[in-house]
């Protein structure tokens, strides 16, 4: 989406989290590409465009060198590589030197994640008798106080859970692998109701083992790209014109 970057200002490469993909994630990519150049990719393993094919071990690496050559592919210059959960991970699994800089949402990766008891309730039944009741119980958990469950992503969720296997986040990566990224500029972002990674604990996971600044959003939960699209476009443009561009 969007044109060629005016004024050295760099594309935006945009990675979905888990059980979701591009076309969930269109009000951050237009918001971003009225002044960038946006790519969104759909994971390879999840419900979407990409390839069914999911790596069953050395996911970590599988997925670094799968970023790697799209990246050679589909860029020209390097980019600010944004992912969201899953999509973090990837991010920060991949070496290229076409990422000049990583926006992390709700990253997994970076710690542990936590699965509050009342998710976990609402996860068995939306597996095993999936219905939109189901689905939009469980994404309300997922999301910050109040926050209305938009009709679609519940429709789509319960598609995922009766036709998909949905997969785990992964573990923490290893400290030697996320002190190499310390050399990219990174800036790790959360939702501040966010129930698997909430600010008190992924903020100070985030310095202490990226070494990287860490922001939080107001009035979100863990599904930021849904629950608070111009937020984080704001949060992109702003971490883009510091590189310079």
């Amino acid at each position: 989406m969007g044109s060629e970057p005016q004024g050295g200002g760099p594309a935006v490469v945009l990675l979905p989290g888990t059980n979701m993909n591009a076309a969930l994630c269109l009000a951050v990519a237009e918001g971003l590409a009225r002044e960038h150049r946006v790519v969104l990719l759909d994971l390879p393993g999840q419900p979407g465009l990409s390839s069914g094919r999911r790596p069953r071990a050395g996911r970590t690496a599988w997925y670094g060198r799968w970023l790697s050559e799209v990246l050679a592919l589909v860029l020209r210059e390097p980019a600010v590589v944004v992912g969201h959960s899953l999509g973090g991970a990837v991010a920060l699994a991949c070496d290229s030197p076409l990422i000049a800089g990583r926006v992390l949402l709700s990253s997994a990766g970076v710690t542990r994640l936590r699965v509050p008891v009342p998710l976990l309730a609402a996860t068995v039944p939306w597996l095993l008798r999936p219905s939109v009741p189901r689905a939009e119980e469980l994404l309300r958990l997922m999301s910050a106080p109040g926050h209305v469950v938009p009709g679609h992503l519940s429709a789509w969720m319960r598609l995922v859970a009766r036709h998909c296997r949905t997969s785990l986040a992964p573990p923490p990566l290893p400290s030697s692998l996320l002190e190499q990224r310390r050399t990219v500029r990174t800036l790790v972002v959360a939702g501040r109701f966010d129930p698997f990674l909430p600010p008190r604990t992924l903020g100070p996971a985030a310095w202490r083992r990226l070494g990287s600044d860490f922001r939080g959003i107001e009035g979100a939960g863990h599904l930021l790209l849904d629950e608070a699209p111009v937020e984080v476009s704001a949060v992109v443009e702003e971490f883009c014109a510091g590189m310079g561009g």
